[in-house]
């Protein structure tokens, strides 16, 4: 018969059962799990603005506070989501992954990377065409001056390029083609002219960003999980980096959409012990310090009495 001892039965009757269970969103235990690595990337200055606890306060580029950021562990808790789905490195997936309106959307250098390191192809190539003439391209831009809506007409010079991306799928041999990409097509999509856009000063990296894009969603949207590329979402949106690690958007752009509800982070009462690595609720805490206070009551009793005993005998009568 197998003897415990007191020092056992104390341990196993006070300390909380050690949690191993691997990260889910779909049970208790794999949850907590869950958020405790996420609080733990949400301190971390490695990843990005909008996945940190709090947001740097900058004036004059120098940063001069913090605020907090109640959608960073959310932000995290999705990301890390990501991660075990894909089997890939919470970090890199944080790293890699833009939130553009609340539209997730990837890198174009990590979808490139995906496909290239899945197994299934050959390393990623492009057909790029030869430039054709200079030819010189009117569009109307529109932007706000003064709180106003205006709309001028600029000029710009462009060549006509092509570019098609490429993979050998190892399986069959057979070549994959991905959707040709043209300056023509990104004339036509407006791509070309939106406000800051990337077209008219590197075209030639535009053109085989969305042709592995494009590649990447037809012949392997398992590896993307069905989202496009931060290009591609900047390309029908009118974002702008704002330097905090998001992105602005032109108001016109939002004038029709529903204001969305602020992000809400529950102020649980969990804590995280630093010597054991366990949550530790306040409640918890509240009725440890409750135990104690009433342990030491029959003390504060005693005292009391043996108080008041010598003061009789100091021949003092309180009436």
């Amino acid at each position: 018969m197998t003897q415990t001892t007191l020092a056992q039965m104390q341990t196993s009757a006070v300390a909380a059962p050690k949690n191993d269970a691997p990260m889910s969103l779909l049970t208790g235990s794999g949850f907590e799990q869950l958020q405790r690595v996420a609080k733990a990337l949400a301190g971390s200055t490695l990843v990005p603005a909008q996945y940190r606890a709090f947001a740097e306060v900058k004036e004059y580029g120098k940063v001069v506070g913090h605020n907090p950021n109640p959608a960073g562990l959310p932000n995290c808790v999705v990301a890390l989501n990501m991660a075990l789905r894909m089997g890939a490195d919470p970090l890199m997936v944080m790293q890699n992954l833009y939130v553009i309106e609340g539209r997730p959307s990837w890198s174009s250098q990590f979808i490139i990377a995906s496909l290239n390191s899945c197994g299934r192809f050959s390393p990623l190539r492009f057909d790029l065409s030869e430039p054709g003439k200079n030819e010189e391209l009117t569009y109307s831009a529109t932007f706000w001056k003064d709180g106003k809506k205006v709309t001028e007409q600029r000029k710009a010079k462009i060549k006509h390029q092509t570019c098609t991306a490429w993979v050998i799928e190892k399986e069959t041999g057979d070549r994959l083609n991905g959707p040709t990409i043209s300056m023509q097509m990104a004339i036509d999509e407006g791509w070309l002219t939106k406000n800051g856009s990337k077209w008219l000063t590197m075209p030639e990296v535009m053109l085989r960003y969305r042709a592995a894009s494009m590649l990447g969603r037809l012949y392997a949207p398992e590896l993307l999980m069905g989202l496009q590329s931060r290009e591609e979402v900047e390309d029908f949106i009118d974002a702008t980096p704002d330097g905090a690690g998001n992105y602005a958007v032109d108001v016109n752009d939002l004038r029709n959409k529903e204001p969305e509800a602020p992000a809400i982070i529950d102020d649980d009462d969990e804590t995280v012990d630093t010597k054991t690595g366990e949550i530790v609720t306040d409640s918890a805490e509240s009725a440890t310090k409750t135990a104690e206070s009433a342990t030491d009551q029959p003390e504060s009793t005693t005292k009391t009495a043996e108080t008041i005993e010598a003061a009789d005998t100091d021949g003092l009568n309180i009436e």
